[in-house]
């Protein structure tokens, strides 16, 4: 059987889709996997075992909302590679007009994708010749799962696997800089894709200052391209000398999280790998919902402004309020020791 995966971008939703593929090739062994994803996130599938061939395409310079036989022209000529192989389905993770138009491309037969208010833009129904209904309030992570057995008849996980294809220079470079930390530590990622997503970067050195000062664990401070100054922000209220900063690249950062007594971030890649890596974890949620973005362990502990009647589907990259991600920093750590405290008492999930 020839698949194709359809799902573009950002980061944290190539993650939340890990395990549908690792639910489709343990069903489907001798299957040949194909997966069409933005470059720009491309690199945590780069060289991934379980996938036969990393179709990359790059579609941010098409117009948002553009009509169909618009992207289908701007489309056409990206996605040639696509037709080296006869696909006998196309899964549709996005749920976006853009990804089923490259599932249209393909030449499968049979694309499924979701159906309903689980459809993130509604036209793209037109363009599938399956639609699964999802339950209202089901995590992502789930979603896709049951879109794959809805398509491939792949069974239901009791345990989710987020496999990362990792080599030895990963490995290198997450050692290294575990070397010059020296010591058992917590990752703080002040990075994010939505402004309405930060929580304030000079928190996260403050935070730091309280790690060090009652649980003794240092603190690492971990961004991306372009986030240099939230970094610097970081470190700048930083006041106790115990918190350090790093760049790595995706795939160093997941390994750094294997490693860590706890990772502290918003709804953003980095916090998502760390889920996927199973490191205990404090989510800072503001636009965006824990239960349907959030870590899959249910011991993990989510920090959010319940108390505001502004939240409900908000999913605003742009807000006059900018409420949400106003938490102190005293309950931030009061959560990070208690998730620690967890950890240490042997709850299951680490």
């Amino acid at each position: 059987m020839r698949i194709l995966i359809v799902k573009l971008g950002s980061i944290g939703d190539i993650v939340h889709t890990l395990p549908a593929l690792a639910a489709i090739r343990h069903d489907n062994p001798a299957a040949q996997i194909s997966w069409v994803v933005e470059r720009r996130s491309a690199e945590v599938l780069r060289g991934h075992p379980m996938i036969d061939r990393l179709i990359e395409i790059d579609t941010k310079g098409l117009r948002q909302r553009a009509p169909a036989n618009e992207l289908l022209r701007s489309l056409r000529g990206q996605v040639g590679e696509l037709r080296r192989t006869k696909f006998d389905v196309a899964l549709d993770f996005q749920g976006l007009l853009k990804s089923a138009v490259v599932a249209k491309l393909s030449g499968a037969k049979k694309r499924w994708g979701y159906g309903g208010k689980a459809l993130r833009e509604p036209a793209s129904r037109i363009l599938l010749t399956n639609a699964v209904r999802i339950p209202s309030g089901t995590h992502i992570v789930r979603k896709s799962l049951l879109l794959a057995r809805s398509a491939l008849k792949t069974s239901l996980p009791t345990q989710f696997e987020f496999p990362i294809g990792l080599n030895s220079s990963d490995s290198h470079e997450a050692h290294a800089i575990l070397e010059e930390i020296g010591g058992p530590f917590v990752m703080l990622n002040p990075g994010g894709g939505w402004p309405t997503k930060l929580w304030p970067a000079a928190n996260y050195g403050r935070l730091a200052d309280m790690i060090w000062e009652r649980l003794g664990l240092k603190s690492l401070i971990v961004t991306g391209p372009g986030e240099g100054a939230l970094a610097d922000a970081a470190m700048d209220a930083a006041r106790n000398g115990r918190l350090t900063a790093a760049r790595p690249t995706l795939k160093g950062l997941y390994e750094l999280a294997r490693h860590a007594s706890l990772f502290v971030g918003g709804d953003t890649g980095p916090t998502h790998l760390a889920m996927a890596a199973g490191t205990p974890m404090v989510g800072l949620f503001g636009p965006t919902e824990w239960w349907r973005n959030g870590s899959v362990n249910p011991i993990d502990i989510c920090v959010e402004r319940n108390d505001i009647d502004c939240r409900v589907e908000c999913h605003r990259r742009a807000c006059s309020k900018w409420i949400c991600m106003d938490i102190p920093v005293e309950r931030v750590f009061e959560a990070a020791a208690a998730r620690i405290a967890r950890a240490s008492n042997g709850n299951p999930g680490k």
